[in-house]
Order: structure tokens, then sequence, then C-alpha cells
């Protein structure tokens, strides 16, 4: 951290495990020096009711009055380090107190003519990682707040701007506030022992001048801003990594920060999965290949049936295709259609086909994709993490497109060795193309490459167990029968 003396307030705020996004990469400052600068607040400016008393203090030239006064050389944690100001009317007096932990423990005290006043901690001039591409920064930045043991969570475009908080105005009754990016947050946090709820919160959005899509404009800037009690202010602030252990260990936890989005019930336990795996397997890769692995053999049984429920379907194909060209020249919207799709029904029911049968195991991996790709978007130990040479985070899509060509190489080959259940062209069609679909997907969306491994995975595990179908489950000939017709027509 770096702290001036002017306002006391925070200048810089490094997170020393983390690197951006820039070539090449620096230690991640999760302080916006640019928009502090042009908006005129850094973090940890002080809120007061009265806007002028407010922008004197923010202003004034503290005196650090403990820790390593008077000394240039940097003050190592732990730490205490206080900062005094005061005009003859008002006095201001922040205490930080610094461990080996991403808290720090803030305590201010605000006196107007020797008598206390309700002050407020804010984070001002933006947050989080500056570097980061598609979405961009502001994207992904919200402020939040906890009441309840509920999160509520406000995107920018759902915020106010400051005009909206008259002085005094405070929301009350929160267990816990801050803001947030995908992968980092400042959570400010009551002190321990503190009964829950007794946190007050006020957000909104300032605006500094930037490019917007190679034009001059102005980008929005969410802000929050915390006090506790009328009088002396103490907080814990927590600035870090989401990471899902570290949060969960806080008190009080901040786990649910930690949002995989609409599928969350399938991203969290996959999610799980791979941190159990990565205890044993320590590259996150093939933690994720290991996965794929018991995910595909764990499905094996129905590919099975599905496979079975596919050469019925192909073996009856003709049938189903001659009764299908007796009903062709009559209208969708025709009563004998229903006459047909009788027969069609009939004859899967002789067969004892279940139409969905032979596509069930592929829909079940659809909702799979999903929740892993939002597991591996969101998780941070997802972020920077290698793969083989060209793999440098398997949060983000593959920058050179070896993995979407090699998975769309790969799942073509499996849909060539997978039988057809249609013999309409159209549909034949529309599966040889599906393939390429998908690389195509994943090379101009941000869809992780961590994904593309699974999928690809998944597909040279197919390719397998598709060629232990072909060479163990042989196409069985179809019984002569006769043929289920329906009413002439």
């Amino acid at each position: 951290m770096e702290i001036s003396n002017r306002g006391a307030v925070v200048k810089s705020w490094q997170l020393n495990k983390y690197m951006d996004d820039n070539k090449p990469s620096r230690v991640l400052d999760v302080v916006h020096p640019e928009a502090s600068q042009q908006i005129g607040g850094w973090p940890f400016s002080l809120v007061l009711d009265n806007a002028e008393l407010e922008k004197t203090a923010n202003n004034g030239l503290f005196k650090l009055t403990s820790g390593n006064a008077g000394s240039p050389n940097p003050i190592n944690a732990p730490a205490d380090v206080q900062f005094s100001w005061s005009d003859g009317h008002l006095e201001i007096t922040k205490h930080y107190h610094f461990d080996h932990s991403y808290v720090v423990r803030v305590d201010v005290t605000a006196k107007l003519d020797g008598k206390p006043i309700q002050s407020g901690l804010a984070w001002l001039g933006g947050f989080g990682d500056l570097t980061v591409t598609n979405p961009a920064p502001v994207e992904t930045v919200t402020t939040y707040y906890s009441e309840n043991g509920k999160i509520t969570t406000f995107p920018y475009k759902k915020i106010e701007g400051l005009d909206h908080w008259p002085p005094g105005v405070w929301q009350g009754g929160k267990d816990f506030t801050g803001i947030e990016d995908r992968y980092f947050t400042a959570a400010f946090l009551p002190p321990n022992g503190a009964a829950p709820g007794t946190l007050q919160t006020r957000y909104w959005k300032d605006f500094h001048p930037a490019q917007i899509n190679g034009q001059p404009g102005a980008e929005p800037v969410p802000e929050v801003a915390t006090a506790s009690a009328p009088q002396a202010l103490a907080l814990r602030v927590y600035v870090g990594p989401k990471d899902y252990d570290e949060l969960k260990h806080m008190n009080p936890p901040l786990h649910g920060l930690v949002n995989f989005g609409w599928m969350e019930f399938i991203a969290d336990p996959i999610f799980h999965m791979l941190k159990w795996l990565h205890k044993y397997i320590p590259n996150w890769g093939w933690a994720i290949v290991v996965l794929t692995l018991v995910i595909n053999m764990a499905l094996f049984p129905l590919r099975i049936s599905s496979y079975k429920t596919t050469m019925k379907m192909q073996r009856v194909g003709p049938e189903i295709k001659a009764i299908q060209e007796r009903y062709k020249k009559y209208k969708l919207n025709d009563p004998r259609k229903a006459e047909m799709n009788k027969e069609v029904m009939a004859v899967y029911s002789r067969e004892g086909i279940n139409p969905a049968g032979g596509c069930f195991q592929m829909f079940l991996q659809m909702p799979i994709w999903f929740g892993l790709n939002n597991a591996l978007r969101f998780a941070i130990e997802m972020r920077h993490a290698r793969w083989f040479g060209w793999i440098t985070d398997l949060s983000a899509r593959d920058p050179y497109y070896v993995l979407p060509i090699m998975m769309g190489l790969s799942m073509y080959l499996v849909s060539k060795m997978t039988p057809m259940t249609s013999t309409d062209p159209q549909q034949q069609m529309m599966m040889k193309i599906m393939p390429v679909t998908m690389a195509g997907i994943f090379m101009i969306s941000p869809i992780s490459s961590g994904l593309a491994v699974y999928i690809l995975t998944s597909s040279i595990v197919g390719i397998g167990q598709q060629w232990y179908l072909n060479r163990h489950h042989p196409v069985i000939a179809a019984p002569v029968t006769k043929p289920v017709r329906g009413k002439k027509s």
C-alpha cells in the first residue's frame, strides 16, 4: 500500500501474488490513479455529512503521528500507522493496523469543534484490474452489500449519481459492503465481535473522461462508502482476491461473492470437484482433463443406451421414410399429418424406441458445458492458469485458436463414427457442420480455453468409446415385419 499524507488516502494497493494483463505484465494494482486524479477522490477518502467539510478533510495535509514517523523507509507489517489533521475546527484521525493478511483495520475519529460527528470511509476512483479486455473493466465492476445474509449487487447501469444521496442519508442494517470486479474485491467489514447488520452504506457513480470506442467521452466509475456507529468509525477492510477458501474463513463469511451466475447449481459442484483434484494434480489444465475423464466414464452407460437407440432408429429408418413419403404431399397443418405421426410412433413403440433417447447423452453434456465455463471464467484460481506452452490463461480464450480447431476436428470425427438416426440429407448436413460451428463460436466468443480442453478431451474419449461400441455392438439386421399402416388417406 502507498498512503499519501494529503488526505491520508490510498494512492496504490498492489496484490503481489497477482499480475495484470499488460505486455509485459506488472504486479496488479487495484487503485485507478488516472480516474482518481480526474475525479478528485481516492480509496479511503472520508465521507462526511457536510460536503464542504468533507472536501476540506480529504485535502488536508495529515501528519504521521505513529508508526515509522519521519523515516523515508517503507513500513513492514505487522505495523500500526496513524495520521492526524486539524484546521482548528475539524479534527480527523485515521489509524491503520496492518498484519500479514489481506485485511486492514481502520479506525477513524472525526470531531467538529470538539464534538464527534459521523464519518464514512469510501472507495473512490474505480477498482480492480484495468488491463482486462472483453468485457471492458467497467462492465465487470459492481458495488454490493449484504443484508440478512443476502448479497445484493449493483452494476454501474443500476446506480444513480451522487445527487441521489442527500447529505446524511445512508442505508443501514448491512452485514458488509464493498466493490468488486470479476476476480477481486474490497469488502468493508465490521470489527470482530460486532453484531450483524451494524453497517451503513451509500453507493453512486461518478464519471471521468475516457476514450469510448475511439471517441472522447465519459466513462462511469462506481463508488461506495461505508459507515458504522454515529460517532467513531471502526472497520476491517479486505482487499484481495475472491478466493473461495480465503473468503469462506472471513468473519462474516464472504464466499458468496464468488458468483457463478445462473448456472451456479452446476458450476459450484464442478468447481469444488476441480479444487479437490487440484490437491493431487498441481496443474489446473490436467485437473480439467482428469475431471473430463471421470464425467465421461460416469456418462458412458448413457452413451451405450443412446447408441442402442440410434441403432434401432437406423434400422427402422427406411420404414419411417416410406411412411413420410406417403404423407409428404400434405401440408403441415393438414389433419392427415397426425395420422403420419401415429404410424411413426407405432413403429417406435413396436421396436421399443424412445425418440429422444439418442440425444439424451448429448443434451446432458450441455448444462455441464455452461456450468464449467462459468466456473472457469469466474474462479480466481483459473486466472492466468497455464497449460502447455501457448495457453497462459485457462479462463480466457485460446489466443492462437489451436484448441478450437482440434476440438472441431475431434467432434467431426466422433460424428462420422456415430451412426446417423436420420436419412434426411439436411439433418445429416447439419450434423456435419455442427463441429465447424462450435469451433467458430470458440474463436469469436470470450469462452474459456479451459472449456475447450474439456470438450476436446470429451471428444477424444468419445472416439475411443464409439470405436468400442462399433466393434462390440454391431448393427443387427432388422427383422422382417409387415409395415405399420394407418387409415387410407
